[in-house]
């Protein structure tokens, strides 16, 4: 029984798997037939794209042919005019050649006739020349019989003759150039100076060795007198001046050559009176403070002078002396304003120039230090100036500026020559310097005794301040012509022999009279 189950469980599986054996090969079949289905589809798609695309490309190819057959169409056609128009370029050169070679010929032929036309007036100058020489030689004979003289002794005379017009004629005309040469050059000069002095703002001030120290009353006077004079001997002792108390109202006099030592015995009179307590030992105490807040007062003004003018590393003992120059004038014009006044000059003149306007402006502040140097030994300030100047290791350009800036020594650099003339510039402006009567009349003097050396001159009279030299001349001795020439002559020695500011006109004056008496 238990078999029996088994066999027929064992046909059932075997139906089973028959069964589904059957099935499968079905779906395959079906999947096989749709993927026949899907691969004839794909291949129809494909061959109708392929077809599609062979197209595009032909198309492309089409067009492609057609432009480039267009574009060798245009090029070709180019081509064509530009060999055309070469064509008709060289035809009309052509043409113009033979132009030209037949103008050349007809050239040729008129110049065959103009030649033959010069031979024949050749020919006639020629014999005219021969004409010519036989009369001049016919003329020289009647002329060396008339005069009793040669040729060569009238040439001789006639060369004389004109050697004195020429010379005449030659002074005018070097007197008209240099007038002109100069009238250009001072032009030219005077645009620069005069563009620097009004770029170059500054002030004067009159300074002179006295002080005046202003008092509230006269009552004071007696205090700063002191007991038999105690207490103004002992300012004058500490401070080196001189204490003038006189019946000045409202005012005592300090009279000293030094001004810091004036600025020293000002200040301490002023804090004397005001603290009331005067006598010797305070007085000693009030000068030594005085004098140490001007030390430093002048280390201040040394170093705020070379900040505006924009000027470093100078060295400390240098600014000291800058300093001091504010306390110390120079023919009644201030140092420190003369020297700042010529750096601004020297630096605006160097930059006109092309130069080196910060060295410029260097040499100018420093070019009077020497002036303020306490030990003042025999030598000019301005050697005693470079040599402060080389001690401290200065420029070689700034020391041979200040050295040379009198003509001490010789300029070797372009600067040297600015500081002197700027130098120049601010001492000789109108109100900025006192001149010593002295060496005023000397001057003036020279210049009328450099006139009278000249032959033919009766007086003479030196005019506005100098700028001017009227000459009176024999008029029997000297002619215009000489009048000119002795002007000329005049105004050279006073170049060569003397030194003066500005310019000097020469004016020489011949005058004729004839004087009769009516009895």
């Amino acid at each position: 029984m238990d078999i029996l189950y088994i066999v027929i469980a064992l046909a059932g599986i075997a139906i089973g798997f028959a069964i589904d054996r059957i099935l499968l090969k079905r779906s395959v079949d079906k999947k096989l037939k749709e993927a026949e289905e899907q691969k004839k589809l794909i291949i129809k798609e494909a061959e109708v794209t392929g077809e599609s695309i062979k197209k595009d490309r032909i198309l492309e190819a089409k067009e492609k042919f057609l432009k480039m057959k267009s574009e060798f169409e245009e090029e070709s056609n180019r081509k064509k005019n530009q060999i055309i128009s070469n064509e008709n370029k060289l035809k009309q050169r052509e043409s113009n050649l033979s132009k030209q070679i037949e103008q050349n010929k007809r050239a040729e032929a008129e110049l065959e006739s103009h030649k033959e036309n010069l031979q024949a007036q050749l020919e006639i100058v020629r014999k005219r020349k021969e004409e010519f020489e036989k009369l001049k030689s016919q003329q020289v004979t009647i002329l060396e019989k008339a005069s009793n003289l040669s040729a060569d002794e009238a040439k001789a005379q006639l060369i004389e003759t004109l050697k004195d017009e020429a010379r005449t004629d030659a002074s005018a005309h070097i007197k008209e150039i240099m007038e002109q040469a100069q009238m250009s050059a001072t032009k030219e000069a005077k645009k620069i100076v005069l563009q620097t002095i009004q770029r170059t703002a500054t002030e004067h001030a009159i300074e002179n060795c006295v002080s005046v120290f202003n008092i509230e009353s006269d009552d004071i006077k007696g205090k700063i007198i002191g007991r038999e004079g105690r207490n103004i001997r002992a300012l004058e002792a500490s401070t080196g001046v001189e204490i003038i108390v006189d019946d000045t109202p409202e005012a005592i006099i300090i009279s000293g050559f030094d001004p810091v030592r004036r600025e020293i015995a000002r200040l301490s009179l002023h804090r004397l009176v005001q603290d009331g307590r005067i006598h010797p030992a305070r007085i000693e105490e009030i000068v030594a403070k005085t004098t140490k807040n001007i030390e430093e007062e002048i280390v201040e003004i040394g170093e705020r002078t070379v900040i505006d003018l924009g000027i470093h590393g100078l060295h400390p003992e240098l600014i000291k002396l800058v300093g001091r120059m504010r306390f110390r004038s120079s023919y009644g014009q201030n140092l420190l304003q003369h020297s700042r006044e010529v750096a601004k000059l020297c630096s605006t003149l160097a930059s006109e120039l092309g130069l080196n306007p910060k060295l410029a402006k260097r040499a100018g502040l420093l070019h009077d230090i020497g002036k303020v140097w306490p030990d003042e030994p025999e030598k000019p300030h301005a050697i005693i100036g470079m040599e402060l100047a080389q001690k401290y290791k200065e420029n070689a350009e700034v020391c041979n500026a200040i050295g040379a800036h009198h003509d001490e020594i010789e300029m070797t650099s372009m600067i040297s020559p600015i500081v002197q003339a700027c130098d120049a510039i601010s001492g000789s402006r109108p109100g900025a310097r006192r001149e010593i009567m002295e060496q005023y009349l000397k001057r003036l003097k020279e210049l009328e005794d450099v006139a009278l050396s000249f032959e033919g001159v009766n007086k003479c009279y030196a005019i506005q301040a100098g700028r001017e030299l009227r000459v009176m001349v024999d008029a029997e001795n000297v002619t215009d012509q000489r009048a000119g020439e002795l002007s000329f002559n005049i105004s050279q020695k006073i170049e060569k022999d003397m030194q003066y500011p500005g310019q000097i006109k020469v004016t020489v004056i011949r005058e004729t009279r004839a004087v009769a008496f009516a009895k």
